[in-house]
């Protein structure tokens, strides 16, 4: 049985025409019942299986899931509202963006996952390089795994200009040292709302990015 029916992307694709307040509140009892309710559902679904695997995720769906209410304060497009649903699986969940985990969006789009550290903060950064010249091989090792290759490709990233010497003289050998960030993103077609097979495919990518995740995790407690 599918998590969503058709009217979860129909409601976005509605409300990117329709974005203001007016429209929303006129609909809310439609957004409650195809796209609120039924995501909270799938997140506390997927919560209970990742902590099978990962006994230190202990959160509750509240504190994964984020509110479709954009922040437009130091934003140009004022629309209020987002064009889909996303949540972030880890031992902090929203309280801690750093803390390796799975984040991912639903909508009219794309389903999206991603995994990693995508904005460690400067002693974090720091913490990652010296864990890559440390551990080299390990860090190759999680990265080059045939499921994570196969579903996120590569570790993504903004790379620093200037590094410092010692990280510099590193980057021969392991160029990734150069990252801000490190994290992995894929990408399925829209129409995996509806799939009955969306759980197994979240799962799929989870287990993927998990030696990669729990490898910065150990690094940014260094």
């Amino acid at each position: 049985m599918a998590w969503f029916t058709a009217d979860f992307n129909q409601f976005f694709k509605d409300l990117a025409k329709n974005n203001n307040k007016e429209w929303f509140d006129a609909n809310r009892k439609r957004y409650e019942a195809s796209v609120k309710k039924p995501f909270e559902a799938f997140v506390v679904e997927a919560i209970q299986r990742i902590a099978k695997h990962d006994k230190s995720v202990a959160i509750e769906a509240k504190e994964a899931i984020f509110r479709i209410n954009k922040d437009i304060r130091f934003s140009k497009d004022k629309t209020p509202y987002k064009l889909e649903v996303s949540a972030i699986i880890s031992p902090a969940g929203r309280k801690d963006h750093s803390v390796p985990g799975i984040y991912f969006a639903l909508g009219p789009e794309a389903v999206k996952f991603y995994g990693g550290c995508y904005q460690p903060e400067k002693d974090q950064l720091l913490g990652i390089r010296e864990a890559i010249m440390r551990d080299g091989k390990g860090f190759r090792k999680v990265i080059e795994g045939k499921p994570f290759k196969a579903l996120f490709g590569s570790v993504q990233g903004e790379v620093n200009k200037v590094l410092p010497p010692v990280f510099k003289a590193h980057a021969a050998k392991e160029p990734l040292i150069a990252n801000k960030q490190f994290y992995v993103a894929a990408e399925k077609p829209a129409k995996l709302v509806t799939d009955p097979k969306l759980m197994d495919t979240l799962m799929d990518h989870w287990l993927a990015m998990c030696p990669f995740n729990q490898w910065l995790a150990k690094s940014l407690k260094a």
